[in-house]
């Protein structure tokens, strides 16, 4: 009799380039916000430019759209790379400049 392996379960996770990255839905910019960013950006800590607060933001907003959201996926300064949110894919962290720039604009 011959042996057959067929998959007992999937469990809709890719291995992707070394990461293991499952189908989950993509977070808002208030959603990665709230969990990850108000430590800082509500309090100003570390030269955080607070959320609100357009004058703290005025040279970084002079650079663009472009270099804030490749700041925050790289990180500068004291921030550290993708903030302080290790399971964030890059489109949640622009997401979450996103939501921090209508709030404050």
């Amino acid at each position: 009799m011959k042996a057959t392996l067929k998959p007992i379960a999937t469990l809709g996770a890719v291995l992707l380039m070394g990461a293991a990255t499952t189908a989950f839905a993509e977070r808002s910019g208030e959603e990665v916000y709230s969990s990850n960013c108000t430590a800082c950006h509500d309090t100003g800590a570390a030269g955080a430019p607070k959320l609100g607060d357009a004058e703290s933001w005025g040279d970084r907003l002079d650079k663009g759209k472009e270099t804030l959201y490749e700041n925050s996926i790289n990180g500068i300064r004291a921030m550290p790379p993708m903030g302080t949110c290790s399971d964030c894919s890059e489109k949640e962290v622009k997401n979450a400049v996103d939501y921090m720039l209508s709030e404050t604009l």
